[in-house]
């Protein structure tokens, strides 16, 4: 309830439930699989909390279509991320993910990250407190072809999350240099905009959140 039971005019507390929204319809359109909303949930439709509203014929279980600023934002948000899954071979492979080196590469095909930039332990996986944490997906280790018997070959993605109620600052690590970090969705926001960072750089991920970027080469003379 992010503070407060039912409807309120707090405005923190709906900024915060709004990003919930945000963080709840990313995880879902980004995981691997397919995604499965729920009609109206683009919308934020909740149907006051009760899950079983299958003998309600009434304003509870019914669709209401009105777009407030609220609903429209969330509504351009998950357009954004549905458009952005779509252009992302990464997020729709046909296989497992292994966890390990494909085709003689030096990096994973997904690797889990401690804010440090470091690869998570058995101890950071099993320590009580740990709430952020990061997910590299490797686009060039796909092993997999198109219909044509081509490589596919798609971006690699940096997908970090933080379930603390505080900023955590996220090292942000790359394997070469020449190459930068291109945000594309932060939660905080209903809308990012472009901004790169450098490798080893820092990432204040905040409160509550989840950040989407993926690896660019640094253009010369820019950063």
């Amino acid at each position: 309830n992010c503070g407060a039971e039912g409807p309120t005019d707090d405005p923190a507390v709906r900024e915060l439930r709004e990003r919930q929204k945000r963080n709840f319809l990313a995880t879902l359109i980004l995981s691997q699989g397919v995604p499965m909303l729920s009609h109206g949930d683009e919308l934020g439709r909740t149907q006051n909390g009760n899950n079983n509203a299958y003998c309600q014929d009434n304003e509870l279980s019914w669709v209401d279509w009105e777009l407030d600023d609220e609903r429209r934002a969330l509504l351009e948000f998950t357009r954004t991320v549905i458009a952005f899954y779509q252009g992302q071979p990464v997020l729709q492979r046909r296989g497992f993910l292994l966890g390990r080196s494909i085709r003689g590469s030096d990096v994973k095909d997904i690797a889990w990250l401690e804010p440090s930039g470091k690869e998570m332990t058995d101890a950071a996986w099993n320590a009580p407190l740990v709430r952020s944490l990061g997910v590299r997906l490797a686009g060039d280790t796909i092993p997999e072809v198109n219909e044509r018997g081509e490589r596919i070959v798609g971006d690699t993605l940096l997908i970090l999350m933080n379930a603390h109620e505080d900023p955590i600052p996220f090292i942000l690590t790359t394997e070469a240099e020449g190459l930068l970090w291109e945000r594309v969705i932060d939660t905080r926001s209903a809308s990012s905009t472009a901004e790169t960072f450098s490798g080893g750089g820092t990432y204040e991920l905040e409160g509550r959140s989840m950040v989407v970027l993926r690896l660019r080469e640094k253009k010369e003379g820019k950063e």
